[in-house]
């Protein structure tokens, strides 16, 4: 029975996209046209929506970890992300650094800005956690989530405040809703043409820092998670929370921990992509939560390595939506393909991983 029913599935999936694919730009035979015709522009968009999916999978760890060890899904963390990016715009205000600052200047500040925005994300994120999520941990699924979508909102009102302090931080503008500019502050240097490589192709510097710096993050924490005795305890503890407390891990500091490492990543994410953007709004929060819940959900939530995949897929899918189908339909094809992958895989491409899990 249960193969009948994949089968209708398939051929229900393959017919609604067949049937609603032409409107939302999916024109197979274009599509694969412009391919053949500017290879180039394919490349192009896949080093972009690594880029792009790489910051979405540093978000999405912070979703993935607090699930997997107390199964609440953090709705506010797009939103600590967005008051990370604040506080690394206040930094470099504060320094008065503008567009294309001298590097032997620029490093430094940016490093203080990574600092500040990881520890006062870290901080805010702790306190969260110990004021609005663990009074209610034992209380019934719902108390918690509406406590984080409550939460979610306080952060987004907050830099909206933020954002109006021009008295105080002249970087913020006259206005408070409208995006604020973030210095460009790294280089764009295009590496293809600096080893003498003429293509329409361009990857810069700039793209390579940010890859790197977000792969390094994902990669130190999977080491962190697997290797470390604090890694094993947060482990132990997203398997079962009492057998961990009989064994003598101090439940609460592990969970405290997880958020504080959360909060790290969001606050290192607000830095990075204020950088690669160059621009942040206070409602930039709410859409990369979306985005990077997606990645976790597509990866399969409470997986490390599957928010980094989900990320990166992601990335992929709307940089190629984008250019080939319709910037229009980018987040309907986002959902439709997570729709149709857990209807054929709940529990994301790779599942609950217990050992990964946290």
């Amino acid at each position: 029975m249960k193969k009948w029913q994949s089968i209708l599935l398939y051929i229900v999936v393959v017919y609604v996209i067949l049937l609603l694919g032409p409107i939302a730009g999916f024109d197979l035979p274009r599509i694969i046209g412009e391919i053949a015709q500017r290879p180039e522009l394919l490349i192009q968009q896949i080093l972009v929506g690594l880029v792009n999916g790489a910051l979405i999978a540093i978000i999405a760890l912070g979703y993935t970890m607090v699930y997997g060890i107390i199964e609440l899904i953090n709705f506010a963390h797009g939103d600590l992300y967005m008051l990370g990016a604040f506080a690394s715009l206040t930094i470099i205000g504060a320094f008065g650094l503008q567009d294309s600052a001298s590097l032997t200047i620029a490093i430094p500040v940016m490093f203080l800005a990574l600092i500040v925005s990881a520890g006062f994300c870290a901080g805010l994120n702790i306190l969260t956690e110990k004021y609005a999520y663990r009074p209610l941990r034992n209380a019934p699924r719902l108390a918690p989530l509406i406590s984080a979508i409550g939460v979610s909102f306080i952060f987004q009102n907050f830099g909206l405040f933020w954002g109006g302090l021009k008295s105080i931080f002249p970087i913020m503008g006259s206005n408070s809703a409208s995006p604020k500019n973030f210095p460009d502050l790294l280089p764009r240097v295009d590496i293809l043409k600096a080893f003498g490589i003429q293509s329409n192709i361009v990857f810069t510097t700039k793209d390579l820092i940010v890859l790197i710096i977000a792969v390094g993050l994902m990669i130190g924490l999977h080491l962190f998670v697997q290797y470390t005795r604090l890694g094993k305890a947060m482990r132990a503890t997203a398997q079962n929370r009492e057998a961990a407390k009989i064994m003598g891990i101090n439940v609460d500091q592990i969970i405290a921990l997880t958020f504080l490492i959360g909060g790290v990543l969001a606050g290192s994410a607000g830095l990075l992509v204020g950088l690669y953007n160059n621009t942040i709004v206070f409602t930039m929060g709410f859409t990369a939560g979306l985005r990077a819940f997606t990645a976790a959900v597509l990866g399969g939530i409470g997986n490390i390595i599957g928010a980094m995949l989900g990320g990166v897929l992601i990335g992929l899918l709307s940089a190629l939506s984008d250019q080939y189908l319709s910037s229009r339909w980018t987040n309907a094809w986002v959902f439709a393909v997570l729709v149709i992958i857990l209807a054929f895989r709940p529990g994301g491409l790779l599942g609950e991983n217990v050992q990964e899990k946290v």
